[in-house]
């Protein structure tokens, strides 16, 4: 691998060089994204396979996560290091070979270790992805190369599980994983090829090995409370209080050291920036309630409705046909449209499809599910598109892989903390609602009596006749507890139009295509 060979920008690719430059970048990126979710359905038969409990396999999520939210915020300082070219195919390459050595596991503690190293290796594809994107593109569409990054970025954790359960049902758990060989080879091969005399200038700064230690043990710590809060009832666990108090210090410190270090690992000072600033916030909350609903939706459906995690995944996967077509038409036009306004609209569209879930009964049939989730998909392109546009506007080429990979950090966490708490709050609402529900059942509540006697014809009666009520209950709960989760996150959304307002035109980005 050559080293840079000039200091001025090449020129944009053209025709069948572009389009297949996207198409391995794109790959590369879906590939990367895919697995953040398509091991989700698999745990079951992991675990099973590998004499674990289904609680235990849970930490193949973990761990993935874990490594990949300390390795994206590195993005920019190892890119100026190796050369964002060089970086990118490394991460595809690296990524591709831990795939197979996940596949070939045979323990659990196997398992969790390659998954970790697989996370490790994926930091710096999405954001480097996105960064390649906007370099190699002709400014007039470089609103469309932002448009398919978007897509795969959306549609991926969407064809996670749906992908990962058909596979682990008709062949074996391993194949999830070796999949990923013959994308990730010629991801790295035709990038490579296409872009390796377009490698960027490398500097050979310190290593800020302090700036380093904070972030992995700030970082670290604050995922597994994440990841482990459910589990071990928060801040009634003494562990999960440390793990609070060590990543509140140790981020604490690592903002200080980073905003006065002569050389930080991670640039914070693009904050400075108010479009990038606010763009981040706008993309952290949006993509807080986003996730929390993707997360809550298929839970609600397989806990209350008494869905299949495979229809779970037929009702759930609509929410990114409209995207899919969408995306592409804004990228093209995205130099016409007002972003404000569009990201305004995007939210607009995802507060009111959440009220309309929160609308949703025992009684709601397929065919609504699917539709309500069809409409969300507009949100959706109208949500990613021009928030990085926005986020990204004013940032020069030099800086673009630290921006986009402190943003895409962001973007990440959120979906982080939005599991924890949206599963929190889903899951004490429930508690809440059953003990009050349960207080109006006794022998002199009418429709307790006539709802045992409905039972005793049945042949339920005594014990059984109580256990149906407190399933019954629970279900009402459930729905009660699901409802106000959406309304939640629908007034959320809608807070949300104020605050993308607080960024300012213009917003090309590196000379690209701006919004109005």
């Amino acid at each position: 691998m050559s080293e840079p060979q000039q200091a001025a920008p090449p020129p944009p690719l053209h025709g069948a060089a572009l389009a297949l430059m996207t198409a391995a970048v794109a790959l590369g990126t879906f590939m990367e994204v895919l697995d953040t979710t398509i091991v989700n359905v698999s745990v079951p038969h992991i675990a099973g396979d590998l004499a674990a409990s289904t609680t235990q396999g849970t930490w193949t999520i973990s761990s993935y996560g874990l490594a990949a939210a300390i390795a994206v915020p590195l993005t920019g300082w190892a890119a100026k290091r190796v050369g964002q070219v060089k970086l990118f195919v490394i991460s595809v390459l690296l990524f591709t070979l831990a795939s197979v050595l996940c596949g070939f596991a045979h323990t659990l503690p196997e398992l969790v270790a390659f998954r970790f190293m697989q996370g490790l290796v994926s930091g710096p594809m999405v954001p480097l992805s996105q960064t390649l994107l906007l370099a190699n593109y002709p400014n007039a569409k470089k609103g469309l190369a932002l448009a398919l990054w978007s897509m795969t970025v959306v549609v991926a954790p969407i064809c996670g599980p749906l992908l990962g359960g058909w596979i682990t049902d008709n062949y074996s758990w391993p194949w999830i994983f070796y999949i990923n060989v013959p994308v990730g080879l010629f991801a790295a091969a035709v990038s490579w090829r296409l872009l390796k005399h377009r490698e960027t200038a490398t500097a050979k700064e310190p290593i800020d090995v302090v700036g380093m230690v904070l972030l992995v043990v700030g970082v670290g710590a604050l995922q597994v409370m994440l990841d482990t809060g459910n589990e071990h009832d928060w801040f009634n666990s003494g562990f999960i209080i440390t793990l609070a108090m060590l990543a509140a210090v140790a981020l604490t410190f690592l903002v200080a050291w980073e905003l006065t270090d002569d050389h930080p690992i991670v640039d914070l000072s693009l904050f400075k920036s108010r479009n990038f600033l606010w763009g981040v916030v706008s993309l952290s909350l949006g993509m807080f309630c986003f996730f929390g609903s993707t997360v809550i939706f298929p839970l609600w459906l397989q806990t209350v409705k008494g869905y299949t995690a495979t229809w779970a995944g037929v009702a759930t996967a609509p929410v990114g046909v409209l995207a899919f077509f969408m995306s592409p038409l804004i990228g093209r036009n995205i130099h016409r449209i007002n972003l404000r306004m569009l990201t305004s609209f995007a939210f607009m569209m995802f507060g009111i499809t959440m009220f309309w879930y929160a609308s949703f009964t025992l009684d709601t049939d397929l065919q609504h599910l699917m539709v309500a989730r069809l409409v969300q998909g507009i949100g959706i392109a109208c949500f990613f598109i021009p928030l990085n546009q926005i986020i990204l506007s004013g940032i020069g080429p030099e800086r673009m892989a630290a921006a986009s990979g402190l943003s895409n950090f962001f973007r990440t966490l959120s979906g982080s903390f939005a599991t924890a708490i949206v599963t929190y709050i889903w899951t004490k609402r429930e508690i809440f609602h059953h003990a009050r529900l349960t207080e109006n059942i006794n022998s002199a509540s009418q429709a307790t009596t006539s709802y045992l006697g409905q039972l005793d014809q049945l042949g339920i009666r005594g014990t059984a006749a109580y256990a149906q009520i407190d399933q019954t209950i629970t279900q009402q709960a459930f729905q009660t507890a699901t409802s106000e989760v959406f309304w939640m996150m629908g007034v959320i959304f809608i807070a949300m139009i104020a605050v993308v307002w607080l960024t300012r035109p213009p917003f090309g980005t590196s000379g690209g295509a701006g919004g109005h």
